[in-house]
């Protein structure tokens, strides 16, 4: 517990209490003496006139520049200091009075030069942006980061709703998830790595080449001829996606201050949405009237504006607070052994519960040898971060409250979202047996409620100052909506299946900026790449974790209710063909159709049962956070 007490224009601010060191919420003073201007009328005078406190605030934000790390002040003397060091008080004497009024004429004449400085700076406005960036250069960046999350948030949308389409071409659709977590996985394994890069090598290199990456898998995808192909494809696609999206980020909380942050994380939440809801109306649609490939096909223009643009836009000092570094140097710095064993553990525990009592029993030698190398992966990794000069996994981060508890709340949240999503166009296509389009369509409603309410809790906490209440709200609804997908039947009216939706895209809404935004509040600026970088990490574990879990319980169960319910001479053949293509399900004859159907149906619901699970452990850790109270210096 750390209690803050600053004080501003003679106005006592104490009260803010944190649990943790939060300098981002009042900028700090330079430790300069308090300048006390005395203007001398006779020479026995031993008194003098204050500066106004808020004309004094005034002037002394004339004598500091905003910088990638702060408010510094600027290296050259401004007139302010040098007028302070001549006003003292005077001795008494007539031999002094000269001198004294030559005195006199210095301030009178510094004060004024103070005054003709701040009138001449309030005539040029200042740009309100961070790192030397002016407003036209700053919203070209801006621009290229926001149509950057569009694509990547219109490509993870894409494959919700269509990777029944694509699985089925491939006729693998019992390997559906590999799909999302080939991607998600590369996507959480190297993302630290842009996020340390970027510190020695400053954010443009690392930006563009994710950006370069993201757009040659993009076309891989298109042109893939296998599943094998498509999988590595989506990989490669997931690194360059991750960088992308950890840059951004990062390159967000370089340009814009702490205190003005929420309205343009709301600005990123508004596109993030567009492209999700984009994507998933037309996902299906695609897959249905172009074909699948053409999905990929049409984020390549977007992509090459986006790398054209930023490498002509963006500083090529961005991030460079110590210096530029070669690469050689910035790669000797990072920690490969905690990369690596973060990447493997991930890896070991991904294969175990994606191929385990689905391709291969939980007996066989790969599954046994995935689940052990994970079970001593994972204490490794630990070890090595605690001894690491610069972890790729700060532990710091995640021990200690507040930071540890939003960073885990929100990943939870991630796994509760992207169970529900991931599986919901499962649910639409192999249990209501609707078309891709069709259940696309579905996706639009709740993709926008996860927009609108990502865009109101930055707002909400510009104007509140209050960073807990969008968390509760978060994860309070949550819950309420994996009870109602857990209560969920194929019996209800069409639109209460997209009503069933709403809750949970709202909670994400609400949840994903406010843990981002806290978070950062409550870090030394400093700290704000590696704290971005770990923050997304975890919520992409997250990601994969909900994929990945949630498709080991589907697949796990369906084996065993296919076994139980499907009755009748072809049975084996049956479950064979409807195991690897989700349409084969609409194909059956009505006895095995229904059959079929309900075994689905009671796969998914222990899905959504997991995910209610995760909702109410993410609700229980949220609860307890003690946040500060945003606020500006009065």
């Amino acid at each position: 517990m750390a209690e803050n007490n600053h004080r501003a224009g003679g106005q006592d601010t104490s009260s803010h209490t944190a649990t943790e060191n939060t300098p981002l919420l009042f900028p700090p003073r330079n430790d300069t003496p308090a300048i006390e201007a005395v203007l001398v009328d006779n020479d026995d005078d031993s008194t003098g006139t204050d500066v106004d406190p808020n004309e004094f605030d005034l002037m002394l934000s004339r004598t500091t520049s905003f910088t990638a790390i702060g408010i510094e002040t600027n290296p050259q003397e401004s007139s302010m200091f040098r007028s302070s060091r001549i006003h003292h008080h005077t001795k008494r004497g007539s031999r002094n009075s000269s001198r004294v009024s030559t005195r006199r004429k210095s301030i009178a004449g510094s004060v004024r030069s103070i005054r003709e400085t701040i009138e001449d700076d309030d005539e040029e406005p200042k740009s309100p942006f961070l790192g030397g960036v002016g407003v036209k250069r700053f919203w070209l960046i801006f621009g290229g980061v926001l149509l950057t999350y569009t694509l990547s948030s219109f490509d993870s949308t894409i494959m919700v709703s269509s990777h029944p389409v694509i699985t089925s071409y491939f006729h693998a659709s019992n390997s559906a998830s590999w799909l999302s977590t080939a991607f998600l996985l590369t996507s959480t394994s190297f993302q630290p790595i842009f996020g340390r890069l970027s510190d020695a090598m400053g954010r443009k290199p690392p930006y563009i080449f994710s950006m370069i990456l993201f757009l040659a898998s993009t076309i891989w995808c298109a042109l893939a001829q296998s599943m094998t192909s498509f999988i590595i494809a989506r990989a490669v696609c997931g690194l360059g996606a991750g960088g992308v999206m950890s840059m951004g980020s990062i390159i967000t909380s370089d340009l814009i201050p702490i205190e003005i942050r929420g309205a343009y994380q709301s600005y990123l939440n508004i596109v993030f949405g567009i492209g999700a809801a984009s994507g998933a109306a037309l996902g299906g649609a695609i897959a249905d009237h172009l074909g699948w490939r053409w999905e990929f096909g049409v984020q390549v223009p977007g992509l090459i504006i986006c790398l054209i643009v930023s490498c002509f836009v963006i500083p090529n000092d961005l991030g460079l607070n110590r210096g530029k570094k070669t690469l050689k140097k910035a790669l000797s710095v990072f920690d490969y052994k905690g990369s690596l064993l973060l990447m493997a553990t991930i890896t070991f525990f991904i294969l175990a519960i994606n191929l385990g009592g689905n391709i291969y029993p939980w007996t066989h030698p790969l599954i046994l040898t995935c689940i052990i190398l994970t079970i001593i992966g994972l204490p490794l990794f630990i070890i090595t971060e605690y001894y690491a000069s610069q972890p790729v996994m700060p532990l710091s981060l995640i021990t200690h409250n507040p930071r540890g508890s939003l960073i885990i709340g929100n990943a939870l949240g991630a796994i509760v979202i992207n169970a529900v999503l991931f599986n919901i166009p499962l649910y639409f296509q192999a249990v209501l047996l609707e078309s891709p389009t069709a259940s696309g369509l579905r996706l639009i409603i709740p993709s926008i409620a996860a927009s609108a309410f990502g865009t109101l809790t930055g707002f909400l906490i510009t104007w509140t100052r209050n960073l807990k209440i969008p968390l509760v709200l978060g994860v309070s609804l949550y819950v309420i909506g994996t009870i109602g997908l857990v209560a969920m039947n194929r019996s209800l009216p069409n639109w209460v299946y997209v009503l069933l939706l709403i809750p949970s895209s709202m909670g994400q809404g609400f949840q994903m900026p406010g843990s981002f935004m806290s978070v950062l509040a409550v870090s030394e600026q400093g700290e704000q790449a590696v704290v971005t970088t770990t923050l997304v990490l975890w919520r992409s574990m997250g990601q994969v974790l909900g994929v990945a879990v949630s498709s080991l319980i589907v697949q796990n169960s369906l084996v065993g209710f296919l076994n139980a319910n499907v009755v009748g001479p072809d049975k084996e053949k049956v479950i064979e063909a409807v195991r690897s293509s989700v349409q084969a399900v609409a194909g059956l004859e009505p006895h095995y159709r229904d059959q079929v159907i309900d075994s689905y149906a009671e796969a998914l619901k222990a899905a959504y049962i997991f995910a209610l699970v995760m909702s109410i452990l993410s609700f229980a850790i949220t609860i307890g956070i003690k946040l500060p109270k945003l606020g500006f210096r009065k």
